[in-house]
């Protein structure tokens, strides 16, 4: 039984089922009397925190203390280091030891109110795949998530607002997540690659040799503590009762080399049962099949948000954001490594509406020739759009041109020395409609100034 979810989704699941809690009343005619009602979020919670239920036998997990002057009592929690009495595998268990310090990692990682120094938290359905996992790269501290409507869809952004809040100053920075989340992605989609995973399996073999080596030190000092408690016990049987001092120093010798034996045993125990075992061929084989299926299984619109960010969190432990000249993103992964990746800053609002600054070289150098109609019929013969993503039209040209100083054709020809009709038509004292007929037949073609 492992957890993956808050106490909440317990609930929840019990209500949608059904699921009738048994309780015993204590108060009223009933008292004493077990009935069956809806299973409250504190009993969940208390279940699941109990090592009864691991098979272990505990005392003293919680101090009681006198507060206030009426003397009202209070009870604090305390950590497994302080409990008074502690005897694991006493009885059968719904879980092993493991499996139950598991789910208090999980515990601790979900709960809604740890502190300031809660640096997770359990995943949602929104569409921010960086939930929970994002650190300020200037104070250090949790940024939250803030949604805004673009275009009918959610745009995640992560906000640093909570020394913001406390001082009533600006926030330390905020952050667009779309692109944010794009980049991790693709870093986690790249770091599980089958190439990569099998670098990463011929380090952990590496490290298992070296594991080795430390494994046969650590028996080899066992051994040589056996080994000096074994002569102890010799001499200690060897000695004649009579000789009571010399009896009495070589029993507290045996005594200190049992300890030391023991103490040796125990601390070879502990660092055995800590060391993961060894990668056998079936485990490399699907650990390889899970990395070639998991790029399908994330790109796949049917996989729901939620289990997009579990499996994030399986791989990734924090994610810390800076902003500077650029968007730094540091990925610390589980085993400890990290990752930074540089990603430009996003552009302000104006930016997002200007034409690209390809498409005005292009008209400027169209306008040498063509009309502002024929520089639209042009651009949108290239299937190109405005910055707002419309076609172009004349009045959209004439606009750009007016924006970048860029001079339409007329103004063009008129500065390398050609005349309009009318310019014509007076230094040669004729009709406007006289010399654009001799212009269509031929008899004017340039003049100069």
């Amino acid at each position: 039984m492992r957890v993956t979810s808050p106490g909440r989704q317990a609930l929840r699941h019990f209500a949608r089922e059904g699921v009738c809690w048994p309780c015993r009343l204590t108060t009223g005619p009933r008292a004493g009397e077990v009935m069956g009602g809806r299973l409250a979020h504190s009993r969940a919670l208390d279940i699941l925190h109990n090592p009864r239920y691991a098979g272990a036998f505990v005392y003293g997990r919680r101090r009681q203390r006198t507060v206030g002057v009426p003397g009202r009592v209070r009870y604090q929690r305390l950590p497994q280091t302080e409990w008074k009495v502690f005897l694991p595998n006493t009885h059968p268990g719904y879980l092993s030891w493991e499996e139950f310090e598991t789910n208090q990692a999980t515990l601790r990682a979900n709960a809604q109110s740890r502190g300031l120094d809660r640096r997770r938290s359990p995943a949602r359905e929104g569409v921010a795949l960086l939930q929970g996992l994002v650190l300020c790269g200037r104070c250090g501290e949790r940024m939250t998530v803030r949604y805004l409507v673009r275009q009918g869809h959610p745009a995640p952004s992560y906000v640093c607002q909570r020394q913001g809040i406390a001082t009533a100053q600006r926030i330390c920075e905020s952050l667009p997540g779309a692109t944010l989340d794009a980049a991790v992605a693709e870093a986690v989609l790249a770091a599980v690659t089958p190439a990569a995973l099998e670098v990463a399996l011929e380090v952990c073999e590496e490290l298992r040799a070296r594991q080795a080596e430390v494994d046969r030190l650590r028996r080899a000092q066992v051994e040589r503590a056996r080994e000096e408690a074994e002569l102890a016990q010799r001499q200690f049987l060897l000695v004649r009762p009579e000789h009571r001092l010399v009896a009495d120093s070589l029993e507290r010798q045996r005594n200190e080399a049992l300890r030391r034996l023991a103490a040796a045993e125990e601390e070879y125990r502990r660092a055995t049962t800590a060391e993961a075992p060894a990668f056998t061929e079936e485990d490399r084989a699907r650990i390889h099949g899970l990395a070639s299926d998991l790029p399908r299984v994330w790109h796949d619109p049917r996989t729901a948000m939620r289990e997009r960010k579990r499996r994030l969190r399986l791989l990734i432990e924090d994610v810390t954001l800076l902003r500077e000249h650029a968007i730094r993103i540091q990925i610390r992964w589980t085993g400890g490594a990290t990752t930074t990746l540089d990603r430009p800053l996003p552009l302000r609002a104006p930016d997002l509406r200007r034409t690209p600054a390809a498409i005005v070289e292009l008209i400027r150098a169209l306008a040498t020739e063509h009309t502002d109609p024929q520089v639209a019929a042009t651009l949108n013969g290239r299937a190109l759009r405005s910055g707002t993503g419309q076609p172009f039209t004349r009045v959209v040209i004439k606009h750009i041109r007016q924006s970048y100083g860029i001079p339409g054709v007329a103004a063009q020809l008129q500065t390398a020395g050609w005349l309009t009709a009318v310019e014509i038509a007076t230094q040669l004292r004729l009709q406007a409609g006289t010399a654009k007929r001799w212009a269509r037949e031929g008899l004017l073609r340039r003049a100069g100034r």
